[in-house]
């Protein structure tokens, strides 16, 4: 598992980096080490945190298949990681920030992923 990376994934973070900067999407930064979770998209004066979680390791609830073998150990990890999910989100909520996670299978729709984006800064005063 240490291949896996936890930053800068092709099929996620770098997907949406890519469509935003298309977009013309502004004022966000990476990974803010500063927040709980280090989202991976931060709009600093909107306070608005973008999380795009892998649909294997975050357990999404359409893709997310089980593993056939070491089935104790996944379900221990993706226990883990939901609750850790749900602990950073709190704790975001909790410091005036918004927060929006997005799965990987979103994706897909990136022209509907932005339009969530937008909508919530829209909704945020500076």
């Amino acid at each position: 598992m240490r291949a896996v990376r936890s930053r800068d994934n092709k099929s996620t973070e770098r997907k949406l980096r890519a469509s935003m900067v298309g977009a013309g999407t502004r004022g966000w930064v990476m990974h803010e080490k500063s927040l709980p979770g280090r989202p991976d998209f931060v709009f600093m004066d909107k306070r608005v945190a973008v999380f795009v979680d892998g649909c294997f390791w975050h357990g999404c609830p359409s893709c997310y298949r089980r593993p056939s073998s070491s089935q104790e150990y996944w379900d221990n990890k993706l226990s883990k990681n939901s609750n850790r999910d749900k602990r950073n989100t709190a704790s975001l909520e909790e410091m005036g920030w918004s927060v929006l996670r997005i799965w990987e299978h979103e994706l897909h729709d990136l022209q509907d992923v932005r339009s969530r984006i937008d909508s919530a800064l829209a909704g945020r005063l500076n």
